[in-house]
């Protein structure tokens, strides 16, 4: 993880790439789903064969944050041809990438953001709540001054006003609680411990029958000066 950030920060990177910010995520513990990365079309199908069929591609780049936006994200590709269209859409935008990420379509009802921020006089704080499309309008959040405990994280989990999303709702099961729990606790004791990381962005996290999954991450840096704490 130390490796990533450093390497990042040497390049000039202010952010880190979809593909290296969930490397970062997964080595603090958080479940995200199946992807590689592909550098040509023929790996990309190959890629989507091994994962298994439905597939989402996207074009991953640390100049890509708003991926969407810029027409690189191909959802819910069936075959071997939908992703070579769709490999060929993606590469022909013009923008520098590190390569395509192919990975599996999680798909759940449900969705959910998980997130770090720097507060001036707090230092790093985490955030819980409602994610997707809606974050922005329902702004149904919370947040905890890393580094926080289980009993902590549990408290935000009840505290956003559609906590019932996390109850057994319309025929799914309830949501794994204590794994939401354990993603809190390290997203918090990850951006104490690392002084470079500026934020943390998880969204969404979908849940996938009970499980907790992130398909979406984005980590800002910011340089630090030797001897900084983390706070």
């Amino acid at each position: 993880m130390e490796t990533i950030i450093q390497k990042a920060l040497k390049r000039g990177q202010r952010v880190l790439s979809e593909y290296d910010s969930k490397r970062v995520i997964q080595s603090a513990g958080l479940a995200v789903n199946r992807e590689k990365l592909a550098g040509s079309r023929k790996e990309a199908i190959s890629i989507a064969s091994e994962i298994g069929y439905p597939v989402v591609l996207k074009g991953c780049s640390d100049k890509a944050a708003h991926k969407t936006e810029m027409g690189l994200v191909k959802l819910n590709l069936g075959n071997a041809e939908e992703v070579a269209k769709a490999y060929d859409e993606i590469t022909g935008k013009g923008v520098d990438l590190d390569g395509v990420l192919v990975g599996e379509m999680i798909r759940g009802d449900r969705e959910f953001v998980l997130g770090l921020s720097r507060d001036p006089q707090f230092g790093p704080c985490v955030m819980f709540g409602v994610g997707g499309i809606f974050t922005e309008a329902v702004k149904d959040v919370t947040f905890r001054v890393a580094p926080i405990t289980e009993r902590d994280a549990g408290e935000m989990l009840d505290e956003i006003r559609l906590s019932k999303l996390l109850t057994a709702f319309r025929g799914k099961p309830a949501v794994d609680r204590r794994a939401l729990v354990r993603a809190l606790v390290a997203i918090g004791d990850l951006g104490y411990r690392s002084r470079e990381i500026a934020e943390i962005d998880i969204n969404p996290v979908i849940i996938s029958g009970d499980q907790p999954i992130a398909v979406d991450a984005l980590v800002v840096l910011q340089r630090t000066e030797e001897g900084e704490s983390g706070r």
